[in-house]
């Protein structure tokens, strides 16, 4: 069992994190703020391949894997959640085309979104769907070659940015759930303004409104009815960016909360050598190197394992517990601050609001749980 890294893994997760350092750090305060991500920094991440990580060379991508996306995720999502996320539900959309897309598909949608240029879009989410796919009411009408979308999808990432959406909706005729490629911004698509959410600022979610959207046949994502399987695979690998995004926020919260229990004197003494403190910092310690390794297998798990339904189990068990331990490590950020960590001048109040997010975001924890005892006992 070899735990080091290979140079390509070495390469990939330096750049982040130097592009982190030097370009996300500075700005993480006004990105939270105005909900919003600069071009320049999607530009640079484009020219870095931060989007096209996992998929194939052939088709514009870095040809490293998940082992590798998940080390590189990790180090954007210690700087900006936000940032992390654009990219996490860009490659759960550019994913499923990888997977399920024809040739044609993959030649047309993948090269310039792996660079960047274009950001994908996953629909599934409705107003009234909660967890359960089968609630979908989006519609897709066929009428010669084409088909006729209508609906509302809702908490849509990425849904203001150009390239393709990949849209669930249900057949008129047969009450399948088929999956589409929709290029954003066509005849009959609008958006909302940004939802305004509780952390992860930048990262934005949005709502999509299809009015009589006309898309050709020939963009059916796999087959007619297949977009249930679709949307399960999709979900269990967007998890992957989920979970490496939190770890990026134990990472954040693990250095600042060293850095301040350094740099903070009480009575001409670091605040670090108090005992409370000491168990604090030993806690975060524990909390994160146990989430590390358990996000970095699934990276490996997500190249290798083939077993769609063993995957799932892997991929909610390290998204519950490693959202759910980015909650808690905030937390003992936040103790290790004092009151200064209830400040907006501190970093520690940022990471605590990004943390609520996680835990929420591909589906929450309870259903997590559902998903790990149903493989684990054979038991839907």
């Amino acid at each position: 069992m070899d735990f080091n890294l290979s140079k390509e893994q070495e390469l990939i997760q330096r750049a982040a994190r130097e592009f982190a350092d030097k370009f996300i750090d500075p700005l993480a305060q006004q990105i939270d703020v105005e909900n919003a991500v600069p071009e320049d920094i999607i530009a640079g991440l484009g020219e870095l391949d931060m989007f096209g990580i996992p998929f194939e060379e052939e088709y514009g991508g870095a040809g490293s894997g998940y082992s590798s996306y998940v080390l590189a995720m990790e180090q954007l999502g210690s700087k900006s959640s936000g940032v992390a996320m654009i990219i996490s539900a860009h490659t759960l959309g550019l994913g499923a085309i990888s997977v399920f897309g024809t040739e044609e598909q993959k030649k047309k949608y993948m090269p310039k979104a792996c660079r960047g240029e274009h950001i994908v879009s996953f629909a599934f989410t409705e107003p009234g769907t909660g967890s359960d796919p089968k609630q979908i009411a989006s519609t897709a009408e066929k009428q010669g070659d084409y088909y006729i979308l209508n609906g509302t999808k809702r908490f849509i990432s990425n849904a203001n940015y150009p390239g393709p959406i990949v849209m669930f909706a249900k057949e008129a005729d047969s009450g399948k759930v088929t999956a589409f490629i929709v290029d954003k911004f066509c005849e009959g698509y609008s958006i909302s303004e940004p939802w305004e959410k509780i952390g992860m600022h930048g990262g934005s979610l949005l709502d999509v409104y299809m009015k009589d959207v006309k898309v050709p046949a020939e963009n059916i994502l796999g087959q007619p009815g297949m977009g249930y399987a679709i949307l399960q695979m999709g979900i269990s690998y967007g998890k992957v960016g989920v979970s490496s995004t939190a770890l990026g926020g134990l990472l954040a919260s693990y250095q600042e909360a060293v850095k301040y229990a350094k740099e903070k004197t009480h009575r001409d003494e670091p605040i670090g050598k108090f005992p409370s403190i000491k168990m604090n910092i030993a806690d975060i310690a524990e909390k994160y190197e146990a989430a590390k390794w358990l996000v970095y297998r699934l990276g490996f798990l997500a190249d290798t394992m083939k077993d769609p339904m063993q995957f799932a189990k892997e991929a909610a068990l390290a998204k519950d517990f490693v959202c759910e331990e980015m909650i808690n490590v905030s937390r003992l950020c936040m103790n290790v601050h004092g009151s200064y960590g209830l400040m907006k001048d501190y970093k520690a109040e940022r990471i605590y609001r990004d943390s609520i997010m996680g835990s929420q975001v591909e589906g929450v924890s309870d259903m997590q749980k559902m998903i790990i005892a149903g493989v684990i006992l054979g038991m839907k």
